[in-house]
């Protein structure tokens, strides 16, 4: 019996679904759980039973990461598909490029800038907005996270728990420019911990609102400050988005020598060095290090991590005195001046 070339594409999506889920190691069961599918569901698409559905395709690569790999199977599956009967209407994404299931926003396009100041760090983000989605947009979730030794995880954790970074202190801008104005938008708090938030950037102002509405396109503009004794040497993006285009930029001061090396991290592998090497040009006194990706893997972590060579003695003496404190008050032990000793019994 001859097999069809539509029985054909359909076998060659269920092979590739079920090479990536058994690389990341999952059952069948967990892949559905992930995707929010019923497990029989899954099981029956691998084995032929069941045709996919674009929904399905998406939701799959998503969550395996499969670069594109999974979608590209859906695609030729569909025209094939649609070339046998009469084609549905759909808006697909464009070829080579997938977007997850319930996708709003993509992010043409974001570059992030950590500069080392006198009084800490301040970091500037700009994002490109396009909404792909069929529903305005009216707010943007951004995250805020500080680590001050991510190499000991327990005495970060006591340093944060002491000094919790607060919403006072970032000082968070934010704007919206659609190239004719540009707005200051308000924003609310999502999540307040200890060692990071989560905000919520409003499309609106005193002045009115102004959201995002399908097919359009629009600029953000995000800016924080945090204190060195809570930023730690690293300076991460996460990709939670549809992305285009990445890039990272490190203004540090040329007098401190600093180097600079970049680690990624994704669903489907343990952390490795970048793929490409991060450039460096100095200028007035400072070392600017850049390093760019396009269209990065969903759920992808891209790190940037330094090492101040030319550190000042006093410098290296009052971090030396600060790890001391933890230490000391890790023991119970608190400095003269405290003011716990100051109140009264």
């Amino acid at each position: 019996m001859t097999t069809s070339p539509l029985e054909r594409a359909a076998e060659s999506f269920a092979a590739e679904l079920a090479r990536h889920r058994t690389g990341r190691g999952l059952s069948k069961k967990q892949l559905a759980t992930m995707m929010g599918f019923d497990p029989s569901y899954v099981s029956h698409v691998e084995g032929r039973r069941h045709r996919p559905t674009e929904d399905f395709a998406r939701r799959a690569e998503a969550v395996l990461d499969a670069s594109g790999a999974i979608w590209q199977r859906f695609r030729e599956y569909d025209q094939l598909r649609q070339a046998k009967g009469a084609p549905t209407h759909r808006d697909l994404p464009p070829t080579g490029q997938w977007l997850p299931p319930g996708t709003g926003l993509v992010v043409e396009r974001e570059t992030a800038t950590l500069t080392h100041a006198d009084d800490g760090y301040r970091c500037l983000v700009r994002r490109q907005l396009h909404n792909v989605g069929t529903e305005p947009v009216t707010r943007h979730l951004v995250r805020v996270a500080v680590d001050r030794w991510p190499d000991d995880p327990g005495r970060s954790n006591r340093h944060h728990r002491e000094h919790p970074l607060t919403f006072s202190e970032l000082r968070l801008r934010a704007y919206r420019d659609d190239g004719i104005s540009r707005e200051a938008m308000h924003w609310r708090a999502k999540h307040d911990r200890d060692a990071y938030k989560e905000i919520w950037l409003l499309f609106e102002n005193a002045d009115g609102r102004f959201p995002l509405h399908p097919g359009e396109r629009v600029e953000i503009e995000y800016s924080y400050q945090v204190g060195r004794e809570k930023w730690g040497l690293w300076f991460q993006r996460a990709v939670r988005l549809p992305t285009r285009h990445l890039a990272v930029r490190l203004d540090l001061p040329a007098a401190l020598d600093p180097r600079v090396w970049g680690v990624e991290t994704s669903l489907s592998a343990d952390e490795g060095p970048l793929r490409t090497p991060v450039s460096r040009h100095d200028r007035a006194g400072r070392a600017v290090f850049d390093w760019s990706i396009d269209d990065p893997p969903l759920n992808s972590r891209y790190r940037l991590q330094w090492r101040f060579r030319g550190e000042p003695a006093d410098t290296e003496r009052a971090a030396a005195a600060v790890q001391a404190g933890d230490r000391l008050r890790a023991l119970g032990v608190l400095p003269r001046d405290a003011d716990l000793l100051r109140r009264p019994a």
